[in-house]
């Protein structure tokens, strides 16, 4: 049986004055580590935080998702410092 050959997915950007969404990126893995361990983000998303595993994974299905699917989750992204909003 042929191996099924995948092609880059072209995530959409959208930008406001003052956002940038994006898909996520490798270099995305430590600041979204970060995010997802903060008790304050999780307390109302599922309320435990994640360890960095748990991270990971979610990280490799949002890529995932644009990849099969063709439409996923952003980071979104504050264009003055580059920081997770």
């Amino acid at each position: 049986m042929p191996n099924p050959v995948y092609t880059a997915v072209q995530v959409p950007v959208l930008e406001t004055e003052r956002l940038k969404l994006r898909g996520h990126r490798l270099d995305d893995f430590a600041p979204c580590a970060a995010m997802w361990a903060d008790p304050l983000v999780t307390r109302h998303i599922g309320g435990i935080p994640l360890s960095a595993e748990e991270s990971w994974t979610r990280l490799l299905r949002y890529v995932g998702h644009w990849a099969l699917l063709g439409f996923g989750y952003w980071v979104v992204e504050e264009k003055a410092t580059g920081n997770f909003a």
